[in-house]
């Protein structure tokens, strides 16, 4: 098989027409050219950090819409499930991963739980992700989310980094807002990475200390406009991510939206695809081909250096996508899950009205949210209550707590995918639409739900509570009429509402979150009352 294009060289930074030749899955020839060609050759794009749990499709899935943007491979933390099912979460990611031609390296989370402050599905020991470790499709500890247990020397995740350590493997970091001597201390445990710089400042200091910034721009977390002039400045520091991706925005863009936007803003086009398609192959050792002789076949065509267009997407040796068609067979998947909670009543949502209430202000495209006090008699107008369900065991809900920014006129928003814990989080207006949204998730042991004007909107999530078993673009298209009936006819202000709701829960970022126990505070990490 030989393809013409004009290989975009990032080794000696230029541009030439050529002949590229492929045998099996490898590159065997790239002959020079003495006449014009059209289309461009450049290495695929990998993300260097997704939960592919969040875009609610298994992997098999994921890639049939990925190959579309040019994505190549995912550099991916299967946390999510592993909350949920541990061990065996992990090996089915693995196991449809499998059935597709695409590269997805996976992680061994060492947060399961990421706190001890609330409830999940299953916890990994040190002995646990010594076992991740050494399957071959695990290739690195993925985000150590726990920064204060590092700092405060906690054995059981020093113990989980010193098995990275011991077989040579890279070892993630999240620390938002992590900065001084505390941040000195996370990066001297073996921390490289950070994907949760949202001020460009606290992103210099990481990389003029030794990290790597993975720029992301997620479905709520969107992070390239602060931090995209480090590109400029330390290129070879960087790679772009996505983090959480929701089915609507992976059917849209990927990380081909980074790279049209970066050079877009005039920056120096062989540093821009270097960050999106060989930073992470190099940090991660990943087998992915660089458009070199005797490498996989993994590269793509495009139509132009501008919007980066993809025309064909080609993956060890095999085209997985041309002008417009997926070429990968659907592989469907089992859906193992565990949902053991029971239907709930407006009863159960009861927040005893208190004279100071502690609130969770929601920011948008922003994980963090900031500790607001209210009164009773002067509060915002968009004040809400949320709730967080324990799905694992069937107990009286005792998240409950009041929130602010997601603006809803009426109904309730529910999802069984709320980070990391993946708990039912609820946030409504009024206790009976909390519970009719709740119920609606319950029912199917996992979705998403919105109620309101009369109307339910219900996707089932049957693999783990996070992930569909239908096509990716049917559920696209569900995820889609649900997100814009939150934000249209319910009055949600979030770009991503059901996206925001998910991170609710994430008491890991500070600054108050919910837990199914109680209010949380993420900077001094203990609970506290929801009322003064």
């Amino acid at each position: 098989m030989t393809l013409e294009g004009n290989l975009v060289d990032l080794d000696r930074r230029r541009i030439d027409p050529v002949a590229l030749t492929i045998e099996g899955n490898r590159i065997q020839k790239i002959e020079p050219l003495d006449h014009e060609v059209e289309g461009y050759l450049i290495p695929g794009f990998v993300d260097a950090h997704i939960h592919i749990e969040s875009s609610m499709l298994p992997p098999a899935e994921f890639a049939r819409l990925a190959v579309r943007h040019g994505t190549v491979a995912t550099v991916s933390d299967p946390h999510e499930i592993a909350n949920v099912l541990g061990i065996p979460g992990v090996d089915f990611m693995i196991e449809s991963a499998r059935k597709v031609p695409f590269h997805i390296c996976y992680g061994a989370s060492p947060c399961v739980p990421a706190t001890p402050f609330e409830t999940n599905g299953a916890t990994l020991t040190p002995e646990d992700i010594a076992t991740l470790l050494d399957k071959p499709e695990v290739g690195y500890l993925s985000e150590v989310m726990n920064f204060p247990g590092v700092i405060a020397e906690d054995p059981d995740m020093l113990a989980k980094i010193a098995e990275a350590k011991k077989r040579g493997l890279p070892v993630d970091g999240h620390c938002p807002g992590l900065r001084g001597e505390d941040l000195d201390r996370y990066i001297a445990a073996g921390i490289q990475t950070d994907h949760e710089s949202f001020e460009y400042d606290e992103a210099k200091e990481k990389i003029e200390k030794g990290m790597k910034i993975l720029i992301r721009e997620g479905s709520a977390a969107k992070n390239f406009d602060a931090l995209h002039p480090l590109i400029a400045e330390y290129p070879d520091r960087l790679m772009f991510c996505s983090d959480d991706r929701h089915p609507d925005d992976l059917q849209r863009e990927h990380i081909d939206a980074l790279v049209r936007r970066a050079v877009a803003l005039g920056y120096d086009l062989y540093d821009v695809l270097r960050i999106a398609c060989r930073h992470p192959v190099e940090h991660y050792r990943l087998p992915v081909g660089q458009l070199h002789r005797g490498d996989f076949a993994d590269f793509i065509l495009v139509k132009d250096l501008k919007s980066f267009a993809v025309r064909q997407t080609w993956i060890k040796g095999r085209c997985v996508y041309r002008d417009g068609e997926t070429l990968i067979d659907r592989r469907p998947d089992p859906t193992p899950n565990r949902f053991d909670t029971s239907k709930k009543k407006a009863e159960d949502f009861h927040l005893p009205r208190c004279e100071t209430m502690e609130v969770i202000h929601a920011l948008d495209h922003q994980l963090i949210t900031e500790e607001e006090l209210a009164t009773e008699a002067a509060h915002p107008d968009d004040l809400l209550k949320i709730a967080v369900i324990n799905r694992y065991e069937d107990r009286p809900v005792r998240g409950l707590a009041h929130i602010r920014g997601f603006g809803l006129r009426e109904g309730a928003l529910a999802s069984s995918v709320a980070h990391d814990s993946h708990n039912v989080v609820v946030v409504g207006c009024d206790d009976e639409s909390m519970a009719e949204a709740a119920n609606l998730v319950i029912r199917s042991r996992g979705g998403i739900a919105a109620v309101g004007l009369g109307r339910r909107l219900h996707l089932p999530l049957p693999i783990a509570g996070l992930m569909s078993d239908r096509p990716g673009d049917e559920t696209a298209k569900s995820y889609a009429a649900i997100d814009r009936f939150a934000r249209e006819e319910l009055g949600s202000a979030l770009s991503a509402p059901f996206m925001t709701l998910s991170f609710m829960a994430l008491l890991v970022i500070p600054e108050i979150k919910l837990s199914d126990r109680g209010l949380f505070d993420g900077r001094e990490f203990h609970f506290i009352p929801p009322c003064r």
